[in-house]
């Protein structure tokens, strides 16, 4: 095989009160990559479409994943990549990580699958670095695992999956403004009170076992934060409307998808989804800022060839 075409998805980290560690993947959304060896050493970037990104390797994410997957390989050919953009850069739904998970993953199975999820992680963690200015995982990891992801650790590196309920599905709403995740992680506070960390592990380790059970009413009462979005929901245009729009409409809960702009919301069942849907379409119709709504299912598959 020496040309592989890939779909590499949108996800959605943090998920409430999981700050760094918690995402899941979703099935709707998504890049497309087409990954081709060559004679030629190196990577190379020879297509971009859907928007105005570099084509120099070491300053596109997809080209820094790739050159550290490329750099500990050490293969003789080289490799072209195509990108196919179609989420959004500075969407909050991992428009940096799906690039940087296209690229190994593509060049992983036209090696022969040399390397494992885990380790697949830490070479996309390098080109996410580009992005956000730190190496963190938790849209990286329900990339290329699928489903819900724990980041345990990062150094070393340690991913936990966890179980998907089957009836869960998600609702995103991205208004069309640009939050920078370097941005976004500026304006968080250095220290929080120690009452604040009880709530919030609270509610992850009560979200992991709701996730384990498929306890939706569990889940639903420990989709909070109170560590990250009071700060981050500032940067969000009426995110306090669309959080109570959904949640008056039967969603489990509403969180900053990543570091936003974009909004999701979690729903038991794909009716419950369309009504959330429709529900903050027109709520956020009346404010006059461009917006895009998805309903789309969890995916448990991660990142995926399609040709």
């Amino acid at each position: 095989m020496n040309e592989i075409k890939i779909f590499s998805p949108a996800t959605v980290a943090n998920v409430s009160c999981g700050f760094d560690v918690l995402g899941f993947c979703l099935d709707t959304i998504g890049d497309e990559m087409v990954i081709r060896k060559t004679d030629k050493k190196g990577i190379h970037i020879t297509r971009i479409e859907g928007y105005d990104l570099p084509f120099e390797a070491e300053n596109n994410v997809a080209g820094v994943s790739a050159l550290a997957l490329f750099e500990d390989a050490q293969p003789d050919y080289g490799f072209e990549i195509e990108i196919y953009k179609n989420i959004k850069p500075g969407s909050g739904i991992g428009s940096s990580s799906a690039s940087a998970v296209g690229s190994v993953f593509g060049m992983n199975e036209l090696l022969g699958q040399p390397y494992n999820k885990t380790q697949l992680t830490n070479f996309a963690m390098k080109g996410e670095a580009l992005a956000s200015q730190c190496e963190h995982a938790d849209n990286i990891a329900p990339a290329i695992f699928g489903g819900f992801t724990l980041v345990k650790s990062v150094a070393p590196l340690e991913v936990l999956q966890l179980p998907t309920p089957k009836d869960l599905f998600a609702v995103i709403i991205h208004p069309q403004i640009e939050v920078k995740t370097s941005e976004s992680r500026a304006i968080l506070p250095k220290q929080i009170p120690l009452q604040d960390a009880i709530t919030q592990w609270s509610n992850v380790g009560s979200l992991v076992h709701a996730l384990h059970t498929s306890d939706y009413k569990l889940l639903s009462r420990s989709l909070t934060d109170v560590v990250v979005e009071p700060h981050r929901s500032k940067l969000i245009p009426h995110f306090d409307v669309i959080r109570q729009t959904a949640l008056d409409n039967g969603a489990l809960g509403c969180g900053i998808s990543g570091s936003g702009p974009s909004i999701f919301n979690l729903c038991y069942g794909h009716r419950n989804a369309k009504s959330v849907a429709k529900a903050i379409k027109k709520v956020y119709s009346k404010t006059g800022i461009p917006f895009v709504v998805y309903v789309s299912k969890i995916n448990t598959e991660g990142v995926k060839i399609i040709g």
